[in-house]
């Protein structure tokens, strides 16, 4: 797990190093343990290690293979690297460190392109072919790994995180209105923009080339997610299997040369992760985050997760820790929490900077219940929503409309300052959605379809947002965060799971407003609670039954009450002032409208109040 960064410039102009090394000291939180760089004429590479596999120096980079052709940058972890070196070992490859890097070097140098199919884990990478003078660069399936790039007069820069990108003298920062209408509409991005203008995200499973004399870039897609329920076994057979796969993903990720830790809240995920892998290790470390709940009501009462967290610690024996937040915590941490975010995306995301810090002090690596709730119907409320349509118009209109979960449509031309909204309407943000959907919106003739077409969605992109935050945060404090859920052959498993495996009872469409304050939200809530069916009966396995039957509960703060109470004033210092920054993108009638109506109980804006708070703080940070 590392911090990689590089340039090539496509006609052919020497690069310059000291830019080199400083996009790379940018990235320097996620490679505390040594700095490399390589670098000939117009190209050069930058890495930040942190050391995990072979901490000896053979596991430096930039690596080269032995004949000098190619040389990689690589950040990330391939779980199936043993398996591949043995196959590269038997076509007579020579190996002379025992790092995942050096696979993954001698895949590309045995099979080109086409090895990223065969690799197993998370990874974001680039290698220099010397003699056709091109760049390579991947991303994994699933986006755990984020690369981001930019390509401009000639010159092509790209980076683990966006600071880096920032650091070469050619880059201006300005807001991308397009990917702001975005945050705003999902508050999350679903297109490959980001909030810099010029500056892209290179999509999950996606790979791009960088040739010498181009004018253009496409990235290529390698792989998608096709959640298509097909398997016809009983749900006895899914549940063995699933078992089956699951330890062997946990097991597989276990490889390291450093401590390994685990993520424990009272949820199925990281109980059922952490129980697996406390059986491998004396007195595992665990970690947990909780709040402070004195003055939270209602569905807030359930958010802090200690106590159960702390009899699965007991029952484990796991050696663990807890850091506790309070509504102070989230005002104290915005401006760091900002400049290592750097995109803004899917919701209130501070406790997850608080665990990362805590659980940096003690492990290197730590694993993660992530994806469960994708893979296996997780979130039933918005599946329930998806059942019943009348056509596939309707259910990408009625699907398009929940996710507006911020600012809808209907609002943008009072919402925007009015010079910028012709912008905003050159990039219609349904057009966007329909996008992620492509050809998968179509051909849908029963519930299970729209349900299965709803996990697509979401995996490709709230599942997406939810890992670039996580690696953020995490790799802020130099700790590399492993999800198991997101095994290649779970997930291959997992979207062939019929839906009658997933939820239980399509016919019994709920329509109310989650969002809605007051007892409709918790009626809502218990009728539709039973997702992730064959998960929680897998789960029976692992953690105490009442554990694996009991309600869904997401990982969140009571900010709802914290920002009409105790973050009320903060607030208002803050985002009340005509001089705040952004109220040159956005009118502050509009936005201070819809803030008083969260303090006066008549709705619940904490998303759009949270996503407020970010933005300001991302133009104090960036646009200084």
């Amino acid at each position: 797990m590392c911090g990689i960064a590089g340039i090539v410039n496509v006609r052919g102009r020497p690069v310059s190093t000291r830019v080199l090394q400083r996009m790379t000291q940018a990235v320097a939180h996620r490679g505390p343990d040594g700095e490399g760089l390589w670098s000939d004429a117009c190209v050069g590479l930058g890495h930040r290690r942190l050391a995990i596999l072979d901490l000896s120096p053979a596991g430096r980079q930039p690596m080269q293979s032995p004949d000098g052709r190619y040389v990689i940058v690589y950040n990330g972890e391939v779980y199936n690297f043993q398996n591949l070196r043995i196959e590269l070992e038997a076509r007579g490859y020579i190996f002379h460190t025992r790092t995942d890097t050096e696979v993954v070097l001698r895949a590309y140098e045995a099979w080109g392109p086409a090895c990223i199919q065969r690799l197993n884990g998370m990874f974001a990478l680039a290698v220099w072919d010397m003699q056709q003078q091109t760049l390579f660069l991947a991303r994994d399936r699933y986006g755990i790994k984020p690369l981001y790039y930019s390509f401009r007069d000639g010159l092509f820069l790209f980076g683990s995180e966006i600071k880096a990108l920032l650091q070469h003298p050619s880059v201006r920062v300005q807001v991308s209105i397009p990917a702001l209408n975005e945050y705003f509409s999902f508050q999350n991005i679903f297109s490959d923009l980001t909030l810099f203008d010029g500056i892209r995200l290179l999509p999950p499973a996606h790979t791009l080339t960088v040739r010498q004399g181009a004018a253009t870039l496409e990235p290529e897609r390698y792989w998608d997610y096709d959640f298509d329920g097909g398997i016809t076994a009983s749900e006895e057979e899914c549940l063995e299997e699933f078992a089956r796969l699951f330890e062997q993903a946990i097991n597989r990720q276990l490889v390291s040369d450093v401590e390994v830790g685990s993520y424990l809240s009272g949820g199925i995920d990281s109980g059922s992760v952490t129980s697996i892998a406390a059986e491998h290790f004396d007195n595992l470390k665990t970690f947990t985050c909780g709040f402070d709940m004195s003055s939270a009501s209602g569905l807030e009462l359930g958010y802090d997760e200690r106590r159960k967290a702390e009899y699965l610690s007991y029952r484990y024996k796991t050696e663990h820790y807890e850091v506790i937040l309070k509504a102070g915590d989230m005002e104290r941490v915005m401006p760091h929490l900002i400049w290592h975010l750097e995109d803004p995306r899917v919701g209130q995301c501070y406790p997850n900077y608080y665990i990362a810090r805590l659980a940096s002090k003690f492990v290197k690596v730590v694993l993660s219940g992530a994806g469960g709730d994708e893979l296996f119907a997780g979130y039933p409320w918005r599946y329930y929503r998806a059942a019943v349509c009348y056509s596939n118009g309707h259910y990408v209109d009625k699907y398009y409309r929940y996710w507006q979960r911020l600012i809808p449509d209907s609002l943008k031309p009072r919402f925007y300052q009015p010079d910028l909204y012709p912008t905003v309407l050159d990039h219609p943000t349904k057009e966007v959605f329909k996008g992620v959907m492509g050809a998968k919106a179509y051909g849908i003739e029963s519930p299970e379809d729209y349900v299965n077409r709803s996990l697509y969605f979401e995996a490709k992109t709230f599942l997406h947002g939810l890992l670039v935050v996580e690696d953020k945060l995490s790799m802020a404090h130099g700790l590399e965060t492993r999800v198991p859920f997101l095994d290649n052959d779970l997930v291959d498993f997992a979207m062939r799971v019929p839906v009658r495996y997933k939820l239980q009872n399509l016919g019994d469409v709920v329509r109310l407003n989650e969002n809605e304050p007051g007892p409709k939200t918790q009626q809502y809530y218990q009728q539709t609670n039973d997702g992730k069916i064959l998960l929680r009966r897998a789960a029976t396995r692992y953690v105490p039954e009442h554990y694996a039957n009991g309600t869904k509960q997401g990982f969140s703060a009571p900010d709802g009450t914290w920002f009409k109470g105790e973050s009320i004033d903060y607030i208002r210092d803050l985002l009340f002032d005509r001089r705040a920054r952004m109220y040159d993108y956005i009118q502050p009638e509009a936005a201070q409208a819809m803030m008083n109506e969260h303090f006066s109980g008549t709705q619940n804006r904490r998303l759009l109040i949270w996503s407020f708070l970010c933005f300001e703080w991302w133009l104090r940070t960036f646009m200084a």
